[in-house]
């Protein structure tokens, strides 16, 4: 359960990231408080998940699910380059997660 919590927690985090841009440097009122209610659910959610899982696994995890979703989204929704050195080092992170996943406990 906790890992599915962690999950979740990460992709919050992409909603605040992303919200970052709607936002425009938080001077957009309804963008910035989307973003700000993602940030603390994302928060609240990683805090709930450390409780079960070691806090570097899921750091680590947290914030390589976010930096994946954000940049993909990033091409998708802002036109930033797709190129496949970008792909390749974006399929890192995903493989590092996975790994992680696979040699970590549950605490």
């Amino acid at each position: 359960m906790s890992w599915l919590v962690l999950f979740i927690a990460g992709l919050f985090e992409i909603a605040w990231a992303i919200g970052l841009e709607y936002s425009d440097g938080l001077s957009e009122p309804v963008p910035t408080v989307g973003t700000v209610i993602a940030l603390i659910i994302s928060m609240v959610l990683l805090a709930k998940a450390v409780q079960d899982l070691p806090i570097g696994t899921a750091y680590a995890v947290w914030t390589g699910i976010g930096a994946v979703g954000t940049a993909l989204l990033g091409i998708v929704l802002f036109d930033e380059p797709a190129t496949s050195a970008r792909l390749l080092f974006i399929s890192v992170i995903i493989f590092g997660i996975v790994g992680l996943h696979l040699v970590s406990g549950s605490h």
